[in-house]
């Protein structure tokens, strides 16, 4: 099912096209078998669990000893850079509120949680050095006991963009490769504070989207960027900083696997992975150019890091387009990242046509990538419905399309849902009918369904998200919760129809 041509791996992108439906209007089709009614049509034992990151939920940013992070920062220095011009100050105030929040997931049937620890929170000046601080060690201390006292499994993950911005002015984040000490430092913290109840860990959340929009197009914290992408980047070099901060990314990723497996793994009994995200690409057209269009965007989104967590090097397409910018892996870190995972958390939410285009080398990004054309849309038919977000179409074929992806290339490794899910646009009156969030989870489990019985070796599914919250650049514009909390009423939260559908699926 894969050929390498020209030094392109090309898996599954003929097969899986091949089997694309096209109706007579030209929009691609996502049909899909039976739905799946309830959770007796997975295996024993797969876990179902909601996901949450620490800047979007928790609030109470100027409490409990936690220091700044670089969204605190950004969102003040850059606010026309957020939809609504909001941060999350406060966001859904987790921090005070989590009892109630767990009590929530206990009652619809989730099995997990997946939530992220706030780097400044444990650790205010971002090192061992500046102290740790005890009251955010016991802030995750008591949520962890209480998760666990309801009989839901926490999922931690280590880093979720928030970075303390004490390191980010002390040396540049991960931009400078005294990351990864310090990265390993605050890891090892939490295994020492939290791995005899935590048995999954997550030591980064998207580094794609971390690298790219952070340092690409400046829409993300730390807001860096060329001038010659923006006018209003006031400082980066969108063609060179992506790949360095991916680096240092990686490196930081290996070096809290190898202290987790040479001192806390034996003993605690845990695993240890990381979230990748990517859209799924389809090819414009039945082209050869475009399939190899297709394969090279995936290589720049999804390849990029999980080719050197496989293989030790990066992907040859990134190797030979974006050449001295893209940083190399001496022999020790290249043994040292071979391996480091023991499953791969796949964050799916979309998908993209791409096409082939005339390529020029300079200033290459995967935002920028002058070599392929990534649009949702063929000829003015989008590849899906669009859901609120402008990046957001719905694709359910594709969740089974990047399974089976990774199965045949990284030779079948255990892998979780760590997010997906809709949004709607925020209309600021209360509304709980989501009819069509339930279609998309339905269908998008329909296909994980489908890449169980074809062989692919998902273990967990969690949806994105529990409450609405704080989206990043698009603050409390749009939701993407299956409970509803109203901003305007102090954050009360009110169950959708969605909540009651995955009740309904558990139960």
């Amino acid at each position: 099912m894969s050929v390498r041509i020209e030094g392109l791996f090309i898996p599954l992108l003929i097969f899986l096209v091949d089997s694309v439906v096209t109706t007579s209007e030209g929009i691609v089709s996502n049909s899909y078998d039976s739905p799946s009614h309830d959770r007796s049509n997975f295996p024993t034992g797969f876990i179902f669990g909601t996901t949450s990151s620490a800047y979007q939920y928790e609030g109470a940013a100027n409490e409990g000893g936690r220091g700044p992070s670089i969204w605190d920062t950004f969102t003040q220095k850059f606010p026309d850079k957020i939809q609504d011009q909001s941060s999350g100050m406060v966001a859904v105030d987790s921090y005070h509120r989590y009892k109630e929040d767990v009590s929530t997931m206990k009652e619809i049937g989730f099995d997990a949680y997946r939530f992220s620890i706030s780097w400044s929170r444990l650790l205010p000046r971002g090192s061992l050095s500046g102290g740790v601080n005890q009251e955010g060690i016991t802030y995750y201390n008591n949520l962890i006991n209480e998760l666990l006292s309801k009989g839901l499994q926490p999922f931690v993950t280590l880093f979720h963009w928030d970075l303390p911005q004490a390191l980010e002015e002390a040396y540049g984040g991960f931009l400078n490769r005294r990351i990864v000490l310090d990265f390993q430092d605050y890891a090892e913290l939490c295994y020492r504070e939290y791995g005899d109840r935590v048995k999954h860990w997550i030591t980064l959340n998207e580094p794609l989207t971390y690298a790219n929009q952070g340092y690409a197009n400046g829409a993300f914290a730390p807001g860096r960027c060329s001038k010659w992408f923006s006018p209003n980047c006031t400082g980066g070099d969108s063609g060179t900083e992506p790949y360095i901060v991916g680096h240092n990314m990686l490196l930081a990723h290996a070096a809290a696997v190898q202290v987790y497996r040479d001192k806390y793994q034996i003993s605690q009994e845990g695993e240890i992975g990381l979230s990748l995200n990517s859209p799924w690409i389809v090819p414009l057209s039945e082209s050869y150019a475009d399939h190899i269009a297709a394969s090279r965007a995936l290589a720049f989104m999804y390849d990029w890091f999980l080719e050197p967590l496989n293989f030790g090097y990066y992907p040859y397409e990134m190797v030979i387009l974006v050449q001295e910018r893209l940083p190399q892996f001496s022999i020790q870190q290249s043994m040292m990242l071979k391996g480091s995972y023991d499953f791969i958390g796949i964050n799916y939410y979309s998908a993209n046509y791409a096409t082939d285009v005339p390529c020029k080398s300079e200033n290459l990004s995967y935002l920028t990538d002058p070599c392929v054309n990534l649009t949702s849309e063929r000829n003015g038919i989008p590849i899906g419905q669009k859901a609120a977000s402008d990046w957001l179409y719905v694709y359910p074929r594709g969740i089974q399309d990047i399974l089976l992806y990774t199965k045949y290339k990284y030779n079948d490794p255990v892998i979780y849902i760590t997010e997906n899910g809709i949004d709607e646009l925020n209309s600021n009156t209360i509304s709980l009918e989501d009819n069509f969030r339930i279609d998309y989870y339905t269908s998008h489990l329909s296909f994980v369904r489908n890449a169980i019985t074809n062989g692919v070796n998902v273990k967990g599914y969690f949806a994105w998200s529990l409450l609405d919250n704080f989206e990043w650049s698009n603050g409390y514009s749009v939701r993407f919760g299956i409970v509803y909390v109203d901003f305007k009423d102090g954050l009360k939260r009110y169950p959708k129809i969605s909540a009651i559908w995955f009740k309904e699926f558990f139960s």
